[in-house]
């Protein structure tokens, strides 16, 4: 029987007069409320709101919670999302009381801890990336982008170049466009090889003179390392460009090379991705950045620098770009990652993007069995199956085979990206899977190929809502649950 309490609204849980406190006697004189707020903001009438005990409340939301999927309930092979499990011990270190009551006002004597986490931490993200400058300042990944794209344009302001154009391949992620364009450049698009590089000769056809910028992801979300990324950045150097790394796949390199040893001027973290972090859910992110020694002075102003033995927030840089987040960042998000960096060391963060690439090309040589993988019999951290078969000759798209794990107590991979993969289902296990996890994974996924199309067609049959109008839902959101008609 299903449990009432998870799938009533709570207005229909409501009853009159129940409540969740006990209120004290007014202790000071009471005056009409006309008198306190003007009569333009008062509503005509009282809100209905719900009326229930401190008990119905926590159970209602405790069963509805159980409904979701998370990175502590279920297995995500969320392809270019890097799902992985975050130590609670990060959690746990990032909510002490001597980092959580501290408040962005105080004066920076009373926070010399908190700024030198802040600044060891810029040092840390420099040291891995091979680039000597950071900003911690963004507030997800792909502001991050944003804002080194706001520094390249500073940088070229400063030397008088008119610079326009932005290159990217066509297997990187929508952000990078969207970020060129939003930044004032031209986003001009690279087609791939057949192995699923860059293809080098539509490259130096649209290599002019006017480049600014070239956006690329390395490894590429084809869970692919660029072979030609030297050549690439020698090229674009030449004509005075600038090398921007998208470092969303940062987990497959870590300790092993640096964007700033093969050619980068500049990137972005996920920390969340990378590191540790909260995943989603529409909270705090970050996405710091870091740059050559060239384009130091356009980062976003302050930084945190040291000051004899002391630390401060450095607001002394005339050429900035100014501020692209309020006070200083997300900086509980930063205080993991920082947790996790020193947790793991150097030799365990190489540990990390070692096991994020055995995993993935361990799940690989299962799959590629029942589900081509069109680009490459090995991979970095993660790879890109196709169900473009199955649909051929079943009616069996990748949509299916990702609504139909949802039954199995999987969450689906990554469908329909990248857009140069028909019916592409992009899976990424990250390092922190069992094997048996992964094999159970397999063995699902098989099964699942081999089920009647048209059980497969109306997947999922195990949840609330099997397969909403996800364009009208995010396009005309109901955010009012009791008042909406389907």
């Amino acid at each position: 029987m299903r449990n009432q309490q998870a799938t009533q609204l709570l207005s229909e849980l409501s009853r009159p007069g129940r409540t969740a406190v006990t209120w004290p006697a007014c202790d000071v004189p009471e005056q009409p409320i006309e008198d306190l707020i003007p009569g333009n903001y008062l509503s005509d009438k009282a809100l209905q709101l719900p009326e229930l005990t401190e008990g119905e409340v926590v159970r209602h939301y405790t069963n509805l919670s159980t409904k979701n999927m998370s990175v502590d309930t279920h297995y995500y092979p969320l392809g270019s999302c890097t799902m992985k499990y975050n130590p609670k011990r990060n959690e746990r270190l990032a909510s002490l009381p001597g980092i959580v009551d501290l408040h962005p006002y105080q004066d920076e004597s009373t926070i010399q801890g908190m700024l030198q986490l802040l600044f060891e931490l810029q040092g840390i993200f420099s040291e891995i990336s091979g680039l000597p400058a950071c900003s911690l300042q963004p507030a997800a990944g792909a502001h991050g982008e944003l804002t080194a794209l706001m520094v390249a344009a500073k940088y070229f302001k400063s030397i008088g170049e008119d610079r326009k154009v932005v290159l990217a391949p066509d297997s990187s992620h929508g952000t990078n466009p969207a970020s060129a364009q939003m930044a004032g450049f031209k986003a001009v698009s690279i087609k791939s090889d057949p192995a699923g590089g860059v293809d080098m000769e539509d490259f130096r056809a649209k290599l002019t003179d006017d480049i600014a910028v070239l956006m690329i992801t390395n490894p590429s979300t084809l869970g692919l390392f660029e072979k030609n990324i030297r050549e690439i950045a020698d090229a674009v150097h030449e004509k005075g460009g600038l090398i921007y790394l998208d470092g969303a796949n940062m987990n497959a390199i870590l300790g092993i090379t640096r964007p700033g040893d093969f050619g980068a001027d500049m990137m972005h973290y996920n920390p969340h991705k990378t590191f540790s972090g909260p995943h989603g859910g529409g909270g705090p992110g970050a996405g710091p950045i870091c740059v050559t020694d060239k384009l130091e002075p356009f980062l976003p102003s302050p930084v945190v620098v040291k000051d004899g033995e002391s630390y401060k927030l450095n607001f002394d840089r005339p050429e900035s770009i100014g501020r692209v987040r309020s006070f200083f960042g997300n900086v509980g998000v930063l205080v993991r990652a920082y947790c996790y960096i020193l947790s793991h060391g150097p030799v365990g963060l190489r540990g990390v993007s070692e096991n994020a690439v055995l995993n993935a090309n361990y799940l690989l040589s299962q799959v590629k069995h029942f589900l081509p993988v069109p680009r490459g019999e090995r991979c970095m951290h993660e790879f890109v199956a196709s169900a473009s078969k199955l649909k051929q000759e079943r009616g069996i798209t990748a949509m299916d085979i990702g609504k139909r794990l949802l039954d199995y107590g999987f969450h689906a991979p990554t469908v329909y990206f990248p857009l140069t993969i028909q019916e592409a289902i992009m899976i990424e296990p990250t390092e922190t899977e069992s094997k048996e996890t992964l094999d159970a994974f397999v063995q699902t996924l098989f099964r699942i190929t081999e089920e009647d199309a048209e059980l497969l067609h109306d997947a999922p049959h195990s949840t609330p809502i099997s397969r909403p109008n996800e364009v009208q839902a995010a396009r005309s959101p109901c955010l009012r649950a009791d008042f909406c008609s389907t």
